[in-house]
């Protein structure tokens, strides 16, 4: 299909450059760094002295984002697979994922440390600490000692939600024990890799529980292409590694080739967003109203009534397409159009039409990243499974 082309172009893309910069201290910066190889050896060193792992994957990639480190223990009885970002993907291709990973006598569950919402109201991490307190309560029966205390280490690679992770168990465990005191916080960034220690949080009282969250790690042997693409796409290695403009390309080659678009099809009989788009300064009485929305219009991607004039772009584009998207080069000229039309809509203009397509490029993938645009699994199950 075309859009494994893409992905496949992407990911040698990336490898040439890691492979250019090998030598270099760039090449530090972009993968792996002495540092990370610092932080692999004293996670290393920990791994057998905790109670309980949590290994946190990205559950839109489910192989390509686990660590390297776990191998090993893919299958141990101390492991929880964290399923994180648990919004962003499809539900029923998710579900089929931890029916792989039970399968494999591995436990698993999706989870939102990302949710907005108040903490309170966060029903994933919620069931998540319940997880992670049933698997320590099978420790404590093993254990002899009149006070058991246990610790639970988050292993993982960048951006995958670790810190995230830990702070909406702190603070989910904090409210359930109705404990006082001062909050902590680990650091969170959409930027890969801004973990730089390991640090202790208490998530639970009777028996005491504390999570470990530990800074990203990455294989020291850089993956293959297939998997460098989907690491790229998803924001787990910094956008620096490519152009943004090929990584959106590859999405909306996925996009594309998927059915996703079709759930968008009501949105092409109305004309509302559009006419908001174009004529909210006209329907203003005042001057002060009227600068407002012109700024939002122009520079806000991410109101919905914009977000709703993409989702239509995308399925009108697609829809009215005559070409066969399973051929690279007609995919090449259905994604040209796409930029085009998107560049109207998210009001970029500039003298240079590469310079306007890097910028409608980086807000089509952050409405992506977002969960703006769809939701999807880019992993395939293994071959020897159903």
């Amino acid at each position: 299909m075309a859009a494994s082309e893409f992905g496949k172009r992407i990911g040698r893309a990336v490898r040439e450059r890691i492979k250019r910069r090998k030598s270099s201290v760039l090449h530090e910066a972009l993968w792996h760094d002495p540092f990370m190889a610092a932080s692999t050896r004293a996670i290393a060193q920990r791994i057998p002295l905790v109670d309980l792992i949590v290994h946190v994957t990205d559950a839109r990639i489910p192989l390509s984002s686990q660590c390297h480190l776990l191998r090993k223990y893919q299958t141990s009885s101390n492991q929880i697979i964290a399923l994180n970002k648990a919004d962003l993907a499809s539900r029923s291709a998710l579900q089929v994922w931890m029916d792989y990973f039970s399968e494999m006598n591995c436990i698993s569950c999706g989870v939102n440390a990302h949710n907005k919402d108040s903490i309170r109201q966060n029903f994933s991490c919620r069931q998540f600490l319940s997880l992670i307190q049933r698997q320590v309560g099978k420790l404590k029966r093993t254990d002899h000692a009149n006070k058991f205390t246990a610790t639970v280490m988050l292993i993982g690679i960048p951006n995958v939600g670790k810190s995230a992770l830990a702070n909406a168990l702190h603070q989910v465990g904090r409210i359930s024990a109705a404990e006082k005191g001062k909050l902590k916080h680990a650091t969170v960034s959409p930027e890969p890799g801004e973990t730089k220690d390991i640090r202790s949080y208490k998530i639970a009282s009777h028996p005491n529980i504390y999570v470990l969250d530990t800074p990203a790690v990455l294989s020291p042997k850089v993956p293959d292409i297939d998997v460098l693409s989907k690491l790229l796409l998803t924001g787990a290695i910094g956008d620096c590694l490519a152009e943004r403009k090929e990584t959106a390309q590859y999405f909306l080659a996925i996009h594309n080739s998927s059915g996703q678009y079709k759930k968008w099809a009501k949105l092409s009989n109305k004309d509302s967003d559009w006419v908001f788009l174009n004529s909210a300064t006209e329907c203003s009485t005042t001057s002060g109203l009227r600068m407002k929305q012109k700024n939002q219009i122009h520079t806000d991607h991410t109101q919905d009534d914009v977000v709703q004039v993409v989702r239509r772009t995308l399925y009108e584009t697609v829809s009215s397409f005559e070409g066969n998207i399973r051929c690279e080069v007609e995919m090449e000229a259905l994604i040209a159009r796409q930029f085009t039309a998107l560049q109207e809509v998210f009001h970029v203009f500039t003298e240079s039409e590469e310079d306007a397509h890097v910028m409608v490029a980086g807000k089509l993938l952050n409405l992506f990243r977002t969960g703006r645009l769809g939701h999807y699994i880019f992993d395939n199950l293994p071959r020897n499974t159903h």
